[in-house]
């Protein structure tokens, strides 16, 4: 198995997931001088172009599965065209519609790049008995990746980086994208398995429509919080300073978890485990609901809990969907491309409801805001998403017994 190459792809594809989320409220206030509202119709507008682009993608890879190095070649270097013209080539006038553009490009090529990748799996493990330990790989690439680019712009601006950082990190996440590509292109050339074409029978029976619905529903509250991150460190604690370390934090707590996820999963289960570490992660966020201003022990505490409950989300869905397909000998790029969908169906659909939301009560970035307007950034950040949660679990607890073992 090529393990260190798997976690490089992986690496380099976070970039383009949650820490763009994280970054993109802010970055287009600041920068950009766009309204939150006009960024969450941009977000829902794109996500309306991934629901018919996403299974075409999937398609045209199940289709010529001889040309995955091409694939995967378009994908990186469309992700290193992408970063640049979002954060670092930016025009004078016309901003959105350079947004609109930079953000195609880049989510056009995030997704192709994710179908091949998550649809490769079993060529990539080598065996379904060894897609956990893959998956192992994988994230801990994906966690990586996740706190290279979440902490860079902060990084580079304190290196000497003009302004926020931004221009920098679009020409460093360019380098990455391009050196990932030299490095990983003996991935792309394994052997293609022997599968039969996706239907929607075949899917629905082999639990696979089940484990998409719990993937989109599942990834609400994370998207909530990644989306509203910054906001809350630095609105509502009042802790700007401490937005970078907490989350590191986060997400080296996700990191460490993943050894931890993926033998308890192998020993007992996937349910066994998915319900104890969604627990988890709903105590931890309804914690958040109750702090003060200043409360920087306690809202590390909560990072470390929500980040190792995010390392078992990110280890075990994406195995149980790869171990459904294999089961049923079904090919993934289809499939993995309305996997994809759903993930970042549940990105935008935080953005395209919270954002106005706060707007609307009063919340507006960077200025003095009304204990009312907190309060909302709260409900938003904290509580909403443990209800998410509690559904998740429910759909978790009613998943068929052939599905929910690994």
């Amino acid at each position: 198995m090529h393990a260190a190459r798997i976690s490089l792809f992986a690496l380099m594809l976070a970039a383009a997931g949650l820490p763009l989320y994280i970054h993109l409220p802010r970055y287009a206030t600041a920068e950009l001088g766009l309204s939150l509202a006009t960024l969450a119709a941009v977000l829902a507008g794109i996500r309306i172009l991934d629901f018919v682009q996403d299974p075409a993608l999937g398609w045209l890879i199940d289709r010529y599965p001889r040309a995955r190095s091409a694939f995967a070649a378009l994908s990186c270097i469309g992700m290193a065209a992408g970063f640049l013209l979002l954060y670092t080539l930016l025009p004078g006038s016309n901003t959105l519609i350079w947004l609109v553009a930079a953000l195609v490009l880049l989510f056009s090529a995030y997704s192709l790049g994710t179908i091949l990748f998550y649809g490769q799996s079993l060529s990539l493990a080598g065996s379904q008995e060894a897609l956990i330990r893959m998956a192992g790989w994988r994230e801990g690439g994906t966690l990586t990746g996740i706190i290279l680019a979440a902490l860079a712009p902060t990084v580079l601006m304190a290196l000497g980086a003009s302004g926020q950082g931004y221009g920098a990190f679009g020409m460093a996440l360019a380098v990455v994208c391009l050196a990932v590509w030299m490095l990983t292109r003996p991935l792309w050339r394994l052997p293609a398995r022997a599968e039969t074409p996706l239907s929607l029978t075949a899917l629905h029976g082999a639990g696979g429509t089940r484990l998409l619905v719990l993937a989109l529903i599942n990834s609400l509250p994370v998207a909530m919080t990644s989306t509203l991150f910054l906001f809350f460190v630095e609105e509502k604690l009042g802790l700007p300073d401490l937005a970078g370390p907490f989350l590191i934090l986060f997400f080296l707590a996700a990191g460490i978890s993943v050894p931890f996820w993926t033998r308890v999963s192998a020993k007992y289960g996937a349910r066994q485990v998915l319900i104890p570490a969604m627990a988890l992660a709903i105590m931890s966020f309804i914690s958040a609901a109750i702090l003060p201003e200043g409360a920087a022990l306690a809202f590390a505490l909560i990072c470390i809990g929500s980040g190792a409950a995010l390392g078992a989300d990110m280890v075990i869905l994406p195995v149980l969907f790869s171990s459904a397909l294999a089961r049923a000998g079904i090919q993934a790029g289809q499939a993995f491309g309305l996997w994809s969908f759903a993930a970042k169906l549940a990105l935008a659909a935080a953005a395209l409801i919270l954002l106005p939301a706060l707007e609307l009560s009063g919340f507006t970035p960077g200025e003095q805001n009304s204990a009312a307007a907190l309060e909302a950034l709260t409900l938003a950040y904290a509580v909403l998403p443990c209800l998410i949660k509690l559904l998740a679990i429910a759909l978790v607890v009613r998943l068929p017994r052939e599905v929910s073992v690994s």
